[in-house]
């Protein structure tokens, strides 16, 4: 799962997929719309490589919070018949036995509730972007929401995991999402650090009546940026793994993993 949704916001101009050791490739769709290419291999050995080249516009608003505003009503948010059947599965708290800890953060963290939809979801992005250390973390799986705000850390992953459980519990329709991350620092010396670039990055996206699915990033605090380069969305977060699969030989085990995405500017 490294392909890019497109869409009006990020198009695909080109990109290359390479394999080793040799295998079919079969592209589908899951059930969210995500591209999937599946891998059939027809030798062993002992080293997977999966290289992704990827050429992409993303276009994004300069100030989005105070443009995306302008089309957004007040809180508490409220959605259409349709929409409520639509987006029950992104109501549902994905940790339903967390959800006492994560109110209780959440009114600990943001005592006075803005009056606008958009200003509660940029002042929850804000509180965990304030209140958590970002903490790089090898080991599988995601931190639940109580375990992130129990430590005090986490990953992009846990932030993203926390943030969409909180906006579910204040009423929001929210999902996953999985993708890479431009880091201007890096990339130029020059524009805003952004934390998680190198790796996978994960954030979240809710839906706000007016202005449909905006991305919210805590990690970076960074709403509907062009430094966003979305992969995959999905309810949970352990649908939007990057690569899974099984291998099978005697003897045979996983000694390591490495990861490395880069993103760079191209001249027009």
């Amino acid at each position: 799962m490294i392909r890019p949704r497109d869409g009006h916001d990020m198009r695909i101009l080109d990109s290359s997929l390479t394999v080793a050791p040799r295998a079919d490739v079969h592209w589908a769709f899951d059930t969210f719309g995500n591209s999937v290419a599946l891998l059939s291999f027809h030798d062993s050995a002992n080293e997977l490589l999966i290289e992704s080249e990827l050429l992409l516009r993303r276009y994004g608003l300069d100030e989005p919070l105070a443009r995306i505003a302008r089309f957004t009503g007040a809180y508490p948010v409220e959605y259409s018949p349709d929409e409520q059947i639509d987006l029950g599965p992104y109501l549902t708290p994905d940790q339903p036995l967390d959800q006492q800890a994560v109110a209780a953060w959440v009114a600990q963290a943001i005592p006075q509730l803005p009056n606008g939809t958009m200003q509660v979801l940029g002042a929850l992005s804000s509180a965990i972007h304030s209140r958590f250390a970002y903490a790089r973390r090898e080991a599988e799986g995601v931190q639940t929401p109580a375990q992130t705000i129990r430590q005090g850390s986490g990953t992009c992953r846990d932030f993203a995991l926390l943030f969409m459980d909180a906006a579910r519990a204040l009423g929001f329709a929210a999902r996953f999402v999985t993708g890479y991350l431009h880091d201007e620092i890096a990339d130029s010396a020059s524009g805003e650090d952004m934390t998680g670039g190198g790796a996978t990055h994960a954030w979240a996206d809710v839906f706000v009546p007016g202005a449909g699915w905006v991305e919210f990033d805590p990690t970076n605090r960074i709403i509907a940026s062009r430094n966003l380069i979305r992969v995959a969305t999905t309810r949970r977060p352990s649908q939007a793994l990057p690569v899974r699969g099984t291998f099978a030989h005697e003897g045979a085990k996983l000694l390591a993993m490495d990861v490395l995405v880069s993103v760079t500017n191209t001249p027009a």
